[in-house]
């Protein structure tokens, strides 16, 4: 298990970097909808969506995704500022920071088939959108904001298994402790202010570098929230992996689980700055 998950990251991180780099705007955009897609062949599967029903879900996902980003010219080299996409991104925001909290602390099970295909929407579309978005600006910076992520898994799992006493969620993660989620934000803080410093944002300000810290460290957390939710809708569903695709990786969306929860908002920030 372990040679094929070290193969498979090797493979997807030779692929993402050759397409984050040398795809065009409109192949890069073609590339996040099938993503979008794929994920929600995944997520239909999760909620109970039979063979057929999830195909056309996997494939209407896809294909708004794809509308939605020619709609806001993504497909566009010169589209730096792409302010039709404000209201998805700003959806997603309000379902990760109002919503899904509480849905976590409650442990909501999803009522029905619409409400699936609703939640699978935020889940997926925003943070499809948002790759295309952040490359679109510089292939650097999403690979950044990917990097940030992945730093914070990374922190998070080696400071738990040193470190690790009280749970953060057991009910939903119980591999999950508060030892590791302290860490994560360490390694993201770190992180974090090297990347700023490198750009020349003014740390030495004490009001910009609080500033710096309080997106970091929340950040961070809508980064672990972005994990839990998808532990939860898989232990809802009784299942360990959103999928088989990817051989000691699981699914797509276990790859992308806290992704679909940052992007978004890091793209919100972006246009936020861009206005």
């Amino acid at each position: 298990m372990l040679k094929a998950r070290v193969v498979t990251a090797l493979i997807l991180l030779a692929g993402l970097l050759t397409s984050l780099f040398l795809l065009p705007a409109f192949g890069w955009l073609i590339f996040a909808s099938l993503v979008c897609g794929g994920a929600a062949l995944e997520w239909g599967a999760m909620v109970g969506f039979g063979p057929a029903p999830r195909r056309i879900y996997a494939a209407l996902l896809g294909l708004l995704c794809l509308t939605g980003g020619l709609v806001a010219g993504l497909h566009l080299p010169a589209s730096v500022a792409p302010f039709a996409l404000a209201p998805a991104y700003a959806l997603s925001a309000l379902f990760w920071l109002l919503c899904v909290p509480f849905w976590l602390r409650a442990r909501w099970k999803l009522p029905g088939a619409g409400a699936a295909a609703l939640v699978g929407f935020v889940l997926l579309v925003p943070p499809s959108l948002a790759i295309a978005h952040l490359r679109l600006l510089s292939p650097w910076l999403l690979l950044g904001v990917m990097a940030a992520v992945w730093i914070a898994d990374i922190a998070a799992y080696f400071t738990g298994r040193a470190f690790g006493r009280r749970k953060l969620a057991p009910s939903i993660s119980p591999g999950k402790s508060w030892e590791g989620a302290y860490g994560a934000i360490v390694g993201v803080c770190i992180y974090g202010l090297a990347c700023l410093s490198y750009i020349g944002y003014p740390l030495a300000e004490p009001a910009r570098l609080l500033l710096a810290l309080g997106g970091l460290v929340a950040f961070t957390a809508v980064s672990i929230i972005g994990d839990l939710f998808e532990s939860l809708v898989k232990r809802q569903a009784g299942v360990k992996d959103s999928g088989t695709l990817l051989p000691g990786h699981g699914g797509i969306l276990d790859r992308i689980d806290s992704l679909t929860s940052t992007l978004p908002l890091a793209a919100l920030v972006v246009l936020w700055i861009a206005k």
